[in-house]
């Protein structure tokens, strides 16, 4: 089992997450984290860290979310580690509320 970043995320990319991870399994988008599947370590220490629920057990992630399993191996596998935490985006306060986001996910790595 891992866990798994789901639809919340999207433009809202908080990485209060990051600072907990014992293990460095996060990776950064331009607008979204992901969790690679073979980095994890399954402590759960992320969950609740995310302000916005966003991270669940691969167990627990909800029907309308189960996409998000590939989609954090297969983004992982392209997009730099992140390793600490860092502020997010401005407007991730007003993205923090919406709801079915998917259209709005970048698929681009983060870059300085």
């Amino acid at each position: 089992m891992t866990y798994v970043v789901a639809e919340p995320c999207i433009k809202c990319k908080y990485t209060d997450c990051v600072d907990v991870c014992p293990v460095n399994c996060f990776y950064e988008g331009e607008n979204f984290l992901v969790i690679n599947p073979d980095e994890c370590i399954d402590c759960g220490a992320c969950v609740p860290e995310c302000p916005t629920e966003a991270i669940f057990s691969q167990d627990d992630l909800p029907a309308k979310w189960t996409e998000y399993t590939k989609l954090n191996a297969d983004l992982a596998a392209n997009w730099p580690v992140i390793t600490a935490k860092k502020a997010g985006p401005g407007d991730a306060d007003h993205w923090k509320s919406v709801e079915h986001k998917r259209d709005q996910l970048s698929t681009e790595p983060f870059k300085k």
